[in-house]
């Protein structure tokens, strides 16, 4: 194994690709953030749009109506856990690991229902996502390995964390969001619909899981597997508190954990036991968390 210029060109190809769901969940984290709404529903909301997505996929050989499914199953959950959290008041934390076994067993039930298998479902007759080879950048050695095979969808996520940041720090709208994150009963004070805002932000956000569900299984890989997020939902609220649920600052977070979760797959290629190669996202994850925690403690005592 060479360590060149070509190798590490690689990892940054795999590490955009693997950052890119990563960082629509914690954009979904980070919005939810924004309205005082509590989400850690992201897991199950990704499961959905990954399965839904191939359900279409598999009867329409159609890739934008596999994405519009992803979507649309990803704001309906998110939608009924708003309506449990919001409406009815109910423990957001309750609601949200309901909502992930719910989907993740609704999930596994129907791949057998639809498909008769379990586990595991791929058919070669499905359509993977459209991969860009951007002709400005083909014959660039280096940056064409680094952007090479990356979907619409992909170039999508990196964009999305800048225009939610317009949204959020530029708009009317946004300013009212984060109103309502910072002082809810000052924002209703001033006539602002409080619960119809958190509501309408818990289910538009179903919009960036659903696409990360579509990116899980259709884009690098075109196949529903159980379990296929792996954590990513969870890791997308380390990376949300890491970046201070401000887009730009979940940007550089995801970057990070993208960063780990291609390191762990091409250590996987040396003598490293797998098990220990696996570990590096989650443990990333823990150690990230420490040191964001000490450094909190360290500001309080400062100010």
């Amino acid at each position: 194994m060479q360590f060149n210029a070509e190798y590490f060109a690689v990892i940054g190809n795999s590490t955009l690709r693997m950052m890119a769901p990563l960082l629509f969940a914690s954009l979904t984290a980070a919005i939810c953030s924004k309205a005082k709404v509590f989400n850690i529903s992201m897991e199950g909301t990704m499961t959905a749009g990954a399965f839904f997505s191939i359900v279409v996929n598999y009867y329409t050989h159609n890739v934008l109506l596999s994405v519009l499914a992803a979507v649309l199953s990803s704001v309906l959950f998110s939608a009924l856990v708003g309506f449990f959290t919001i409406r009815l008041k109910a423990s957001p934390v309750v609601v949200g690991l309901a909502a992930n076994s719910l989907i993740t067993g609704l999930t596994s039930y129907l791949l057998y229902v639809i498909f008769q298998t379990k586990g595991v479902f791929s058919d070669p007759q499905l359509v993977s996502l459209t991969k860009l080879n951007l002709p400005v950048i083909r014959n660039i050695p280096i940056l064409s390995t680094v952007l090479s095979n990356l979907t619409v969808i992909d170039y999508l996520s990196y964009f999305t964390a800048i225009g939610i940041y317009i949204f959020l720090y530029k708009t009317v709208i946004g300013f009212r969001i984060r109103a309502i994150g910072i002082n809810p009963e000052a924002a209703r004070s001033l006539g602002t619909p409080v619960e119809r805002y958190q509501f309408l932000v818990i289910s538009v956000s179903g919009v960036f899981t659903g696409l990360a569900g579509c990116l899980l299984s259709m884009g690098s890989v075109t196949l529903f597997i159980q379990n296929i997020t792996s954590g990513r939902g969870y890791i997308a609220m380390a990376a949300n508190n890491l970046g201070r649920s401000h887009p730009l600052g979940v940007w550089v977070s995801s970057f990070f954990f993208g960063i780990c979760q291609a390191l762990g797959n091409f250590l996987q290629n040396t003598s490293l036991k797998t098990q220990l190669t696996s570990s590096i996202p989650y443990a990333a994850t823990i150690l990230a968390l420490i040191a964001f925690d000490i450094r909190k403690r360290i500001n309080t005592k400062g100010n």
